[in-house]
């Protein structure tokens, strides 16, 4: 990886870790991926944006395996996400085949933007609800 895309994934993800999801994590209103860690065990939560669409919630990880989170759910494929302030459980299924930046035009606008500004190596995410 070159020098510049390496500085601006430690950029972000140091802003991310610290700053932006503490503050993200506490709204309401938010969406929120629960995964379980992978050595710890202990749930570990992240905003996210994506659309559920049926029994199915569609998001796109800005870093794709890079992502803790993409790395947790490779450990343990269940997850819940809350929606609208309503948790569901789900599994978490990768999709390093589909078209991520197709699939941002599908999903809430001002979170595809900033996925798109702010990523590299982007890889969509289908959670199937299953509760």
């Amino acid at each position: 990886m070159s020098r510049y895309p390496e500085l601006k994934y430690r950029t972000v993800t140091a802003f991310q870790r610290r700053i932006g999801n503490p503050l993200l994590r506490r709204l309401p209103v938010q969406t929120l991926l629960e995964t379980t860690g992978r050595t710890s065990g202990l749930p570990r939560r992240t905003p996210v944006g994506g659309r559920l669409t049926g029994r199915e919630f569609w998001f796109v990880s800005e870093y794709g395996e890079r992502s803790q989170y993409v790395r947790n759910i490779k450990a343990d494929p269940r997850v819940r996400i809350r929606v609208r302030g309503r948790w569901y459980a789900g599994v978490a299924r990768l999709m390093p085949g589909d078209d991520a930046r197709a699939r941002l035009r599908s999903l809430p606008r001002f979170n595809s933007a900033a996925v798109r500004a702010m990523g590299a190596g982007l890889m969509t995410v289908r959670v199937d609800v299953t509760g």
